[in-house]
């Protein structure tokens, strides 16, 4: 039998002309929340429910549109500002029977304390990240909300009860879980039921788009499918983009589901609903899920508070700053600065995000071709570097001008134009130093081993979320650091091994004739 709030909810859809398959049930866990089961067999095609816009929470739709508008509150930080409206207004908001069934806050790590960041997320990707954010968002609440308890207007009076930064929190917490981008007019928007459908990687079984047959569909998104909204400074995570039109809420402040007639002669031939279809089929009994895109642990833990057990799109950086640090244990500030100055000189770059730099290892344990590439420059001779650097002034190409230092070097039968790969950057002192860099990014971690965040991890429960996740975590970036020093030590004893073999022996890779003379 479903939950009391759950037919709440489901009055308040037939109100709203919000239409859902008789084959959708919501099963409601006290633990983990919502899910949607499918009653019956459902097949790839079907339309499993119809969702009006004039249903969706925005920042055009609710009774604060005035006050949003006014005070030029745009992308996430207008929403939540609707959000937190809407829940303060309690049973008088049209949407109280969409709201009741929202936790009061996602547990995402915004939203924790800052001792339960420093010591659940320390050396993981999160840690120095979730700290700006919480940052961010505070000063958003001090300077965009704050200010707009002080306007109350004979229309709309805000109690301040339901305003305070704690409240902010949530709602953005609400905001970059749950919210979707809806249209050009309505911009993202909290959109009853499709946020009831969980996430899985890789295994979207419906699809959440618009009756427009122009419309940008989830996967010509591609991994966009959660779009980040930058507008305030935050990021804040929405669901898949769709076209359509408007609906709006009156101008004396009071919220309105009935939507109004703004602007209705320039968007006559918008769609005004939003679909959910089946993309394959699911059998009767089983869980439907919804997709947020192909992120790693780290994303889906900042973004939407939970992680996946091995999940293949998992990665972990290693920060240039890191890597700076390790070539100052060897050598001289100038010849780190020399080094680094011809490697961006060839074109060279690592990854950026705001001010920092890093270079990417994959789930698999495989580093950047940039990193390699860095690593094998730092550690040129004097003579080869010197080579290189005048090759640089004569030749045309700089990927050229290293082609011909790397075949010089190595020996190898290696033409122009060819591409570089890591079997000719992979010396014994690349891989001696990706080893450091490995140790060295561990190091960041508080717990003692991998092995002991394995076994915490394997005794912890899964209703602890907070440490359940941040441990996924932590192992999921733990297992790839390991993975990249087997990588390295394998690469080692190639090495090694054609170096003890017979003079003439030629080792073959990757169709590359590697001499050893």
């Amino acid at each position: 039998m479903a939950s009391r709030r759950v037919r709440a909810f489901k009055r308040w859809m037939r109100s709203q002309g919000l239409e859902y398959s008789e084959a959708l049930d919501f099963k409601d866990d006290p633990e983990q929340g919502i899910s949607v089961i499918a009653l019956g067999d459902l097949k790839e095609g079907d339309l499993v429910a119809t969702i009006p816009k004039s249903a969706c929470l925005t920042v055009k739709t609710s009774g604060a549109s005035d006050i949003i508008e006014s005070a030029g509150l745009g992308g996430s930080l207008g929403l939540a500002f609707a959000l937190m409206y809407e829940k303060s207004l309690g049973e008088d908001s049209p949407w109280a029977g969409y709201l009741q069934l929202l936790p009061h806050q996602e547990c995402v790590p915004c939203v924790w304390s800052l001792e339960e960041v420093d010591s659940l997320l320390s050396g993981t990707e999160l840690h120095e990240i979730v700290k700006e954010d919480r940052g961010l968002i505070f000063e958003d609440w001090k300077q965009n909300i704050l200010p707009l308890l002080d306007l109350n207007s004979a229309n709309v009076k805000l109690n301040p009860d339901y305003f305070g930064v704690e409240h902010y929190f949530a709602a953005k917490s609400l905001v970059a879980s749950r919210s979707f981008q809806i249209d050009d007019f309505h911009g993202s928007g909290m959109v009853p039921l499709a946020d009831l459908f969980n996430h899985k990687t890789g295994a979207e079984d419906v699809h959440f788009t618009s009756v427009s047959s122009h419309c940008q569909s989830d996967s010509d998104a591609d991994n966009d499918d959660h779009v980040v909204d930058s507008d305030d400074n935050e990021p804040s995570t929405e669901h898949p983009h769709v076209d359509g039109e408007e609906s709006s809420a009156p101008s004396n402040g009071k919220s309105s589901l009935g939507g109004s007639d703004l602007e209705s002669s320039a968007l006559e031939d918008v769609p005004t609903v939003l679909q959910m279809i089946m993309v394959k089929d699911v059998r009767a009994g089983a869980e439907v899920f919804n997709t947020y895109g192909l992120i790693g642990n780290a994303a889906l833990l900042h973004r939407y508070g939970f992680t996946e057990p091995d999940n293949q799109f998992d990665i972990v950086n290693i920060d240039m700053e890191l890597v700076l640090k390790w070539s100052s244990s060897l050598f001289s500030s100038r010849y780190i600065r020399a080094r680094l100055s011809l490697w961006r000189k060839l074109g060279y770059s690592a990854c950026q995000s705001q001010n920092s730099e890093y270079f990417e290892i994959t789930s698999d344990g495989m580093p950047q071709i940039e990193l390699l590439i860095l690593l094998y420059i730092m550690l040129l001779t004097e003579n080869v570097y010197h080579k290189l650097d005048l090759k640089l002034s004569t030749m045309e190409s700089y990927d050229e001008a290293l082609c011909i230092i790397l075949s010089e070097k190595n020996n190898i039968q290696l033409g122009i134009g060819s591409e570089m790969s890591e079997e000719q950057l992979l010396t014994e002192s690349v891989c001696n130093a990706i080893s450091s860099l490995a140790d060295m990014r561990e190091s960041l971690y508080t717990s003692n081993s991998k092995e002991d965040d394995i076994e915490l991890l394997r005794s912890c429960s899964i209703r602890d979320r907070k440490l359940y996740h941040s441990l996924s975590l932590r192992v999921s970036e733990r297992k790839i650091l390991e993975k990249l020093r087997t990588y390295a030590a394998t690469y080692m004893l190639s090495i090694r091994n054609a170096k003890r073999g017979p003079t003439g022996k030629r080792l073959k890779r990757n169709g590359l004739q590697h001499s050893f003379l």
